[in-house]
């Protein structure tokens, strides 16, 4: 059964523990964890406690592989992904999302295809490598950034995720690359963008993308991985207006995924 689940990420500058109250609250089926600088989110102990005490089971975990966590779990890669991978288990999820490697750690990019395919045969746990994009310096000029590639369909991997506001920035259709990844899609972060060259991730459907429309595509080829709403709310002054984005974005998943209600 294909769960729309929440990002922790869309409630920041939240905390985790407000990301599965969220959750609860508005009725998401589960709650995907960004790890990061909150404590809470790197702590097996507190997190099945917020699952528990929420009801809210958790669905993925996503790495420390940002820029601004680069320093959570410590600076050597493997292991960030393995205690990501023991974190999962731990809580009962079954999917780590990642990012492919920045252009700079070149002897991580070296064996990263290679080395996701080993961790999952040894954890058992899906690493769904996400979308990333061209760092854009203009309209006209990118320069790439990760490695091996920022598109997940140049390579084998067996899971994979698509971000549409990632594909926004990177111009490129995320239909598209729903049909060059086939089954190895396993993972989606449902938002939207406008195309710019900032990651805007704005509430699906008020963006370029088409969000409809692939949610459409996704329902009719049968997906059955997670969809997990992963939206900026950074601009809401209120509890009122995030809780309204967060409303709004779960009710344009089930309204065009047709997932029934929680």
């Amino acid at each position: 059964m294909t769960l729309v689940a929440l990002s922790t990420a869309s409630v920041y500058p939240e905390s985790t523990a407000h990301g599965f109250a969220w959750a609860a609250q508005v009725g998401y089926d589960a709650v995907e964890v960004m790890v990061g600088v909150d404590a809470l989110s790197q702590q097996t102990s507190a997190l099945q406690q917020l699952s528990d005490h929420h009801e809210m089971p958790i669905c993925a975990i996503h790495a420390p592989c940002l820029l601004w966590t680069q320093r959570v779990w410590g600076t050597e890669p493997w292991g960030k992904l393995e205690r990501s991978a023991e974190l999962a288990t731990a809580v009962g999820a079954d999917v780590v999302v990642v990012h492919p490697p920045f252009r700079w750690q070149k002897e991580y990019a070296a064996g990263f295809v290679d080395g996701i395919a080993a961790l999952e045969e040894s954890t058992g746990i899906a690493f769904a490598v996400e979308n990333m994009y061209p760092w854009r310096a203009s309209q006209r000029r990118g320069m790439e950034m990760y490695l091996p590639s920022w598109d997940p369909s140049d390579h084998e991997y067996a899971n994979t995720t698509i971000d549409l506001s990632h594909a926004a920035i990177a111009r490129t259709s995320v239909i598209d690359m729903a049909d060059r990844l086939g089954d190895r899609l396993r993972h989606i972060h449902l938002t939207d963008g406008s195309g710019s060259a900032k990651d805007e991730h704005l509430v699906p459907g008020r963006g370029a993308m088409g969000a409809e429309d692939f949610l459409a595509h996704l329902a009719a080829r049968d997906f059955a991985g997670h969809i997990v709403l992963e939206i900026n709310t950074r601009r809401c002054s209120t509890r009122a207006e995030r809780e309204a984005d967060l409303r709004e974005s779960l009710e344009f998943a089930r309204e065009h995924f047709s997932v029934p209600a929680r």
